[in-house]
């Protein structure tokens, strides 16, 4: 008796969703190297020439998976911006949804790719909400206009770096430290308290 091949119709959009939430597991499992449309394709069961229909080519997916994730992240950062301006954000709060992005949620690898490849470009979106993020710092800071804007903006600068940091190489740095994996938050959330009591 001869078992055939059982195969699942999907929507184009379903086929897409399905396809860039497997790049993402790769990127973040393996790294940039293993976002093939020949190991997406295995990931979802679907055959390489309907995701070249989909995509276009490896690049395109590729593409579509940074647009995705640049696209969540501004959507969180706006979250954050939105509590900061009703006031219901603590620094602590904002560290943390800095650094799931960068760790949890890919972005530091994606930025590490799109730097790489020589298309920090991408990331202009991103950095398009800063300085809304900025904005709804200083409106609680009780320091003259300059001096909030100087404290901030080093805020903003040692939060993303940091996020960026600890999403490649935390673990690592954390082991050989001795330290605990939230630790670099900690640090962080202290550091932006101080900048802010000046």
């Amino acid at each position: 008796m001869s078992i055939e091949k059982v195969r699942i119709r999907r929507s184009a959009e379903e086929a897409r969703e399905l396809a860039i939430a497997a790049a993402r597991d790769l990127l973040l499992a393996d790294g940039p190297g293993a976002v093939t449309l020949k190991a997406v394709a295995a990931r979802i069961g679907m055959g390489h020439a309907n995701l070249l229909h989909h995509f276009g080519s490896a690049a395109g997916l590729q593409a579509a998976l940074m647009e995705r994730m640049i696209v969540e992240t501004v959507q969180r950062v706006e979250g954050v911006v939105a509590r900061l301006r009703a006031g219901d954000a603590t620094p602590r709060e904002i560290v943390d949804v800095v650094f799931e992005a960068h760790t949890h949620h890919g972005l530091a690898r994606l930025t590490a790719w799109l730097s790489a490849s020589g298309e920090t470009e991408r990331l202009k979106p991103l950095f398009a909400v800063l300085p809304a993020l900025l904005k709804a710092l200083e409106q609680g800071a009780t320091l003259p206009p300059d001096e909030a804007r100087r404290r901030i903006a080093d805020m903003a600068l040692l939060l993303i770096l940091a996020g960026l940091g600890d999403g490649l190489i935390g673990p690592l740095l954390h082991e050989t430290l001795g330290d605990e994996a939230g630790r670099t938050r900690d640090v962080v959330a202290a550091a932006m308290e101080r900048l802010m009591a000046r």
